[in-house]
């Protein structure tokens, strides 16, 4: 896990309620300064990089939107933090922030009380689907890696407590990092964690200041073994040559994940883990910006002649693989994952 140990602490005014306070407590020596809003920020002088290692910023979420995703779970959750100590080079968090550090929202409660008037709206028994055989699950983490906010804030141990105990509904969240101190809770199944994989040498070049992809793949064991269900996402999938030319390195690539993952999980762990398979959706703003970030990566990212441009529900300019020749690496997945993990069912792929 990161050392995050901020030297500038932003906040607005409603954020200062009791776990405000907390939070600022946290970090004594930090400079703090009052914003009028925790998505307009001052222009900090700090490089991509620093921004996002000595800055926090505490808010207060307004919105309470709760909007159905169908996928990685039945909605997505009002946030309850945004932004995250990595870079990850396709990050779409990133792209829509000039300046993005860490932002803890501190009305958790409000939070949590949309969220249980909103699953005590739906039909129960929940109806089975893909997304979960029981409960109504709830997308925490859409916006920041829990995983870094769980060591910020006790406010993210009291909405796992609140979905552990809930009877109706079930969390869930990717990430890239392993933190110890959530192995501390058992959540009884009640939260899902979903490590995120990808070729370890792809990670170290996109997954900026994550944790190593062995490191989360040995993580796993540990985790379904404090309480968690575990599963894992495929996310994003990149399609890339070998430096000879070779048009299946990331095929083989894979494939030695699939056999890492295969060989480290117990038989009791593989059979109530599940994958999540997503390609890479890039986007123009962001490619332009890691031009000077991290310009090796983009070589991996922004191939033309495999991409078709998409303009975004936000109107911004994306560009996903062709969409022809995605439905054959879709089949092509699909294939090496029956051969060589057929125990990990494909909960969804696109």
């Amino acid at each position: 896990m990161p050392d995050f140990n901020p030297s500038i602490i932003l906040y607005t005014a409603d954020a200062l309620n009791e776990r405000g306070e907390a939070v600022l407590a946290q970090f004594p020596s930090a400079e703090t300064l009052e914003v009028k809003q925790h998505n307009r920020l001052p222009e900090l002088g700090l490089n991509h990089f620093k921004v996002k290692s000595d800055v926090l910023v505490l808010g207060r979420l307004k919105s309470q939107d709760i909007k159905w995703s169908g996928r990685s779970s039945d909605y997505i959750a009002p946030s309850l933090a945004n932004g995250c100590f990595g870079a990850c080079t396709y990050c779409y968090v990133d792209r829509h922030k000039t300046v993005n550090p860490i932002t803890l929202f501190t009305n958790i409660d409000e939070n949590l009380a949309s969220i249980d008037k909103h699953v005590n709206s739906l039909a129960w028994p929940k109806p089975i689907n893909q997304t979960d055989a029981a409960y109504w699950t709830y997308d925490i983490g859409c916006n920041s890696d829990i995983s870094v906010d769980y060591g910020l804030t006790d406010g993210i141990q009291q909405v796992f407590a609140f979905y552990r105990d809930h009877p109706r509904a079930k969390a869930t969240f990717a990430t890239k990092f392993v933190n110890p101190l959530l192995l501390d809770f058992d959540p009884k199944r009640k939260v899902r964690i979903r490590f995120s994989l990808m070729p370890s040498h792809v990670s170290k070049l996109v997954d900026v200041r994550t944790d190593s992809i062995e490191k989360r793949i040995a993580a796993i064991n540990d985790f379904y073994d404090a309480g968690y269900e575990v599963h894992v996402n495929f996310s994003p999938v990149i399609v890339y040559s070998g430096p000879d030319g070779d048009k299946k390195a990331w095929r083989n690539d894979y494939r030695e994940l699939f056999q890492q993952l295969d060989a480290a999980i117990r038989p009791e762990v593989r059979a109530q883990l599940k994958c999540e398979v997503i390609f890479l959706t890039h986007n123009q703003w962001q490619h332009q910006a890691n031009l000077a970030i991290n310009p090796k990566a983009e070589e991996l990212l922004w191939v033309p002649e495999l991409q078709e441009s998409k303009v975004s529900q936000f109107g911004g300019w994306n560009i996903r693989y062709n969409h022809q020749l995605k439905r054959k690496m879709i089949a092509i997945f699909e294939d090496m994952v029956r051969e060589e993990i057929p125990w990990c069912e494909i909960r969804y792929i696109f």
